[in-house]
């Protein structure tokens, strides 16, 4: 089960437990899911309307952007920027699970709040998604960057862009789109847990809803979490997007149009003046795929890790427990 749960049968998960669990999930679920990572970053980009009846920029379709990406760079295309991805996608699920473990803890046992309801998983997701974030922003940015990219290619590698963005754009172009991020991420990740949790307990109402396990219901109970968190927070991560591109306009310009943003609010402003309320939810349908597929395989690889790590441990003990019979 994810959280803290005292009615668990073994000893408690240690942090370094949740971390390991959480960057493995995050590390396999992020190679499944690059490519809707990829399409959905080049709509949100893209300063044109989004539409098959007229199409006006460079993708209308999410069918048809995959075959145009695929006909002009390749196949490979699909995983650009795939290194700070993995890099990105094993931090953030190592900060995020284990500070929620760590959170979901602290709760159950300074708070008269039980740490397995609905409500205590939303804080506590929400705090340790803002806490993964301020520590993985970097990779994020590079990996927008990369995936933002048409050929020719302005970074060769990531040593080549984060050595170019230094120097041309300073350090805190790192954490350009934070602002944003942050306002997104708490409900986000939030809901992630909140749903994850009502869906487990509403499929396993028993006794089995306190096991863990990657299975079936996982990945299900992760994709509807997924859909809900990902269609209420969408803008917000649409506004990130397009101000971590800022001062990249010259990799960008044969996709379209390209826009500066001078801040948050600027970059809201102009995009409701120009691209009207549709402008925020360019994207939305790979979105939308991706955050199932992503939010279910992480909450099923995640449980899944966990149930190794339990098991191996439960091996290790029954193993000394032998040894030592046979010493005495």
């Amino acid at each position: 089960m994810v959280g803290y749960d005292p009615r668990a049968q073994g000893a408690a998960l240690a942090p370094e437990e949740a971390a390991l669990a959480g960057s493995a999930a995050g590390m396999v679920t992020r190679a499944l899911i690059s490519p809707f990572d990829v399409l959905k970053i080049r709509f949100q980009l893209q300063i044109e309307r989004v539409s098959s009846k007229k199409p006006e920029g460079k993708y209308w379709g999410l069918f048809q952007a995959s075959r145009c990406i695929h006909s002009e760079e390749g196949l490979s295309a699909f995983w650009k920027g795939h290194i700070p991805a993995q890099l990105l996608s094993i931090c953030f699920g190592a900060v995020q699970f284990a500070s929620f473990e760590f959170l979901t803890e602290v709760v159950h046992k300074t708070t008269p709040y039980d740490s397995q309801t609905a409500g205590v998983h939303f804080v506590c997701g929400g705090l340790s998604a803002c806490s993964a974030t301020v520590v993985c922003q970097p990779l994020d940015t590079l990996r927008t960057r990369f995936a933002a990219q048409g050929e020719p290619k302005i970074y060769r590698n990531l040593r080549h862009a984060v050595s170019t963005m230094c120097r041309s754009e300073g350090v805190l172009t790192f954490y350009r789109g934070l602002s944003p991020t942050l306002l997104a991420v708490f409900p986000y990740a939030g809901l992630q847990f909140f749903t994850y949790n009502i869906f487990k307990n509403l499929l396993a109402p028993s006794s089995e809803a306190g096991k863990s396990g990657g299975n079936l219901r996982s990945l299900i109970c992760g994709s509807g979490a997924g859909i809900i968190s990902k269609t209420i927070t969408y803008p917000f991560d649409l506004f990130k997007k397009r101000l971590q591109v800022g001062g990249f306009e010259a990799a960008r310009a044969h996709f379209g149009q390209v826009r500066k943003y001078r801040g948050l609010l600027d970059c809201m402003l102009q995009i409701a003046k120009e691209e009207g309320l549709r402008g925020f939810f360019k994207g939305l349908s790979p979105s939308l795929v991706k955050a199932a597929l992503s939010t279910g395989f992480t909450f099923f690889w995640y449980e899944f890790f966990l149930n190794a790590i339990s098991n191996l441990k439960e091996r290790r003990k029954s193993t000394d427990f032998t040894k030592e019979t046979q010493e005495r």
